[in-house]
């Protein structure tokens, strides 16, 4: 589907405005501050929220009515952000709201006639479309004014993230090791299982006796390039080797030899060599960034809270 609608915060895209026109009146399934929300409102909301759930299988009749509380209070927390907004008198500008379909006409490279019928196909006309404009903006104005212009985060804040996240930053542990190859046929039988467990039984004692591990897998090993490199797995990080070699690894330490490792190419001795931790992003260059994360995290928990408060001092009831 062409975007058309404006990219705004993460704080509204659960309070998307609803269909600019004239509403059929139904039963009631709530009441905010003496104004209604109606059950095709509910049986509406329903309906998105299904969607976005992005189910195949059908919703057991307990997961319906837990989707359909979820439903009218994302409606209640809807119309309480409306009434502020009337409340503060928050307002926008025809220059405004054109400006910011301009910039959406231009994000999706579309003239005023192709952007009409893009909203034909969704069922909007154009004076509805700029409904939806208008009240998205003025909830991002409310938001910036209620919520963002009141989060700050300080710079202890954003080299603690560092810290503690170094390994989204291209910071990993690291592993260097060799391993000496017994290769296995795939339809070895107990026999030739037995023979082969016998050899890397031979020169794994050669290993824990203090041998050259490189030159055992010279003389040892069923790989091909165990003679000019020494059985070299290189470096590698989580997720490189195959997982029944990666649990051994992960649990050696540095000079240790593992016991024979079954793996779909044979048996494996793996010597670790080296663990260390790769070159980290320096701070100045994800300083940004982490802000910007540390900014929408404080943003969402402190609407939310700021929502919580607006529940706390309105008059809601909620019809059965």
């Amino acid at each position: 589907m062409i975007r058309i609608f404006l990219v705004l915060s993460l704080l509204l895209a659960s309070y998307p405005a609803a269909n600019a026109g004239a509403e059929v009146i139904s039963s009631i399934a709530a009441i905010v501050n003496d104004e209604i929300i109606t059950n095709r409102d509910l049986d509406n909301e329903f309906k998105v929220m299904a969607r976005e759930a992005n189910r195949k299988e059908p919703f057991t009749p307990e997961e319906q009515l837990k989707l359909r509380t979820a439903a009218v209070n994302r409606l209640i927390d809807r119309r309480l952000v409306d009434q502020k907004i009337k409340e503060l008198d928050i307002k926008v500008s025809e220059e405004e709201i054109r400006q910011s379909i301009e910039e959406v006409k231009k994000q999706n490279k579309m003239s005023q006639e192709r952007l009409i019928e893009a909203l034909a196909g969704q069922g909007l006309s154009f004076d509805q479309y700029k409904a939806q404009i208008k009240d998205q903006l003025e909830r991002l104005r409310l938001m910036s004014q209620e919520v963002k212009a009141k989060v700050q985060v300080t710079l202890k804040e954003v080299l603690e993230y560092y810290q503690a996240n170094r390994s989204k930053f291209g910071e990993q542990e690291l592993y260097r090791a060799r391993h000496i190859l017994f290769a296995l046929p795939k339809d070895a039988t107990d026999s030739d299982l037995a023979k082969t467990r016998e050899k890397a039984d031979k020169a794994l004692k050669e290993a824990k006796g203090g041998a050259d591990f490189a030159e055992l897998a010279k003389k040892y090993s069923d790989d091909p390039n165990a003679a000019t490199d020494g059985g070299e797995l290189g470096t590698f990080k989580k997720g490189d080797l195959l997982p029944e070699m990666e649990a051994v690894v992960i649990k050696l330490n540095p000079g240790e030899v593992s016991d024979p490792v079954r793996s779909k190419s044979g048996l494996h001795i793996i010597k670790l060599e080296k663990k260390f931790l790769g070159d980290i992003k320096p701070f100045d260059e994800v300083k940004g960034e982490i802000e910007e994360t540390l900014y929408r995290q404080k943003s969402e928990a402190r609407f939310n809270q700021w929502v919580s408060d607006l529940r706390k001092n309105a008059a809601i009831e909620i019809k059965p």
